[in-house]
């Protein structure tokens, strides 16, 4: 079902014709480098770097025999070489090709989600920037508490994914780290220099101290990224499927002509999108617990991490490209109703400026217990009543008195609580 969220660039960089393209990538230059230090001869390096070629059938088939696949790998390859192929994996052990090939591909697959991030800032950043005077209402506990600008809510989500850039920059360095050192990591039987030569060449920094395999921990730390990028991801979603329910219908992901929301209701618009990334968050916190799981093997290797990374590591970033590239649509074409969260912010009756009514009491010279107790007994009144707040205030005499017909409207201005949302947007690099 992976396929589902697959696109073809991802497709291409987790194919077995690429794992294997990046084996020979680290073997050839493997050989380049003994020939280099004098150990094979030279045109033994030039014939097996011009001829070396593989075939994925002809390597599943013999594994089938081999039951190892770089075992079967080498073979292969050395089907299409002469005598020169007994130099073709000299010094090596599988997990020196596996793991650097596996970093390169981490390299690839990073690459690909980090210009997703870079979209999806750009979509934020245009929404924040287009609804920052939009007021509505804002929530704690569910429950109506005061008014705020719109365009906070996407100004929130791009100050975020810029920290899930940073992040996943941090956690793609870690990765880029390869390793040629051995069956137990001393480099009894290869020369440093090769480690230094081939990941030189690949882009990558040689680990400076590994066992028969790269150290787990940096894995673990990508797919932790990953998974925090989805609990971002699933934020925006959880909160647009919020807007979007009935009785709030402030925000609604697109619905595109032709699309059904329900085999038995045709009115249905469900947040379908916002759904599958919230689900699909899940999944990547499973991912990550796995990876952390992966951390600790016995002595200087075991074989349990294996078989695991074959799964979490396309299945991850494959699903948090997915995931970024459906939220830049979901923001990027977002449906926003500024008529009905004016609508909502009336529905109260004005309680959501209680605030701004306690201070101006407090600023008037009345003690803040005193002026909580009032504020709260006429919020109680309105929520009991259904009379609005503001009719409730005015019948106290001593909020008349001190605060008199026009402070009192004055108190129930939206407008007032965005006067200062500039100064975060500065902060953020938006103005």
């Amino acid at each position: 079902m992976i396929e589902r969220y697959t696109r073809p660039e991802m497709a291409r960089i987790w194919s077995l014709e690429n794992r294997y393209r990046k084996f020979l990538d680290v073997e050839i230059l493997a050989s380049e480098a003994w020939a280099e230090l004098g150990v094979i001869p030279p045109e033994a390096a030039e014939l097996i770097a011009r001829n070396s070629a593989f075939d994925v059938s002809r390597i599943e088939e013999l594994e089938k025999e081999t039951r190892h696949d770089v075992v079967a790998f080498t073979r292969c390859v050395a089907e299409s070489l002469g005598e020169e192929s007994r130099y073709f994996h000299y010094g090596l052990t599988s997990y020196d090709i596996v793991d650097t090939a596996l970093s390169v591909l981490i390299q690839e697959a990073a690459s690909l989600i980090e210009a997703g991030l870079v979209a999806l800032e750009e979509v934020l950043k245009e929404q924040a920037l287009d609804h920052k005077n939009t007021p509505v209402v804002g929530k704690t506990h569910g429950v109506h508490a005061e008014p705020t600008s719109l365009g906070l809510k996407f100004a929130l989500w791009y100050g975020e994914v810029q920290r899930d850039r940073q992040r996943l920059a941090r956690a793609k360095e870690a990765t880029r780290v390869g390793k040629l050192s051995g069956a137990v990591g001393n480099f009894a039987h290869i020369d440093p220099f090769i480690e230094e030569h081939v990941c030189r060449k690949l882009g990558l920094e040689p680990a400076p101290v590994s066992t028969q395999v790269l150290q787990r921990d940096r894995h673990a730390e990508f797919l932790s990224v990953l998974a925090i990028i989805g609990a971002t991801l699933e934020k925006m979603a959880l909160e647009i499927r919020n807007q979007q329910r009935t009785e709030v219908r402030e925000l609604e992901e697109p619905f595109y002509s032709g699309q059904k929301g329900s085999s038995a209701m045709p009115h249905k618009r469900n947040p379908v999108t916002c759904e599958q990334v919230c689900g699909l968050a899940r999944l990547l916190r499973g991912y990550a617990g796995t990876a952390l799981e992966n951390a600790a093997l016995w002595h200087e290797r075991d074989i349990s991490h294996s078989s695991v990374e074959r799964v979490i590591l396309p299945d991850a970033t494959i699903i948090t490209d997915h995931m970024v590239r459906q939220m830049v649509r979901v923001i990027g074409e977002l449906k926003v109703y500024p008529e009905r969260m004016a609508r909502n912010l009336e529905l109260t009756g004005g309680l959501i400026y209680s605030q701004k009514v306690l201070l101006e009491l407090v600023e008037s010279g009345m003690s803040r217990e005193d002026a909580y107790n009032l504020v709260q007994e006429c919020a109680m009144a309105s929520w009991e009543s259904g009379r609005s707040f503001k009719e409730e205030l005015a019948e106290k005499e001593v909020v008349r008195s001190r605060l008199g017909s026009d402070k009192l409207a004055a108190c129930f201005d939206p407008g007032y609580y965005l006067r200062r949302v500039s100064h975060v947007y500065r902060r953020l690099g938006l103005e």
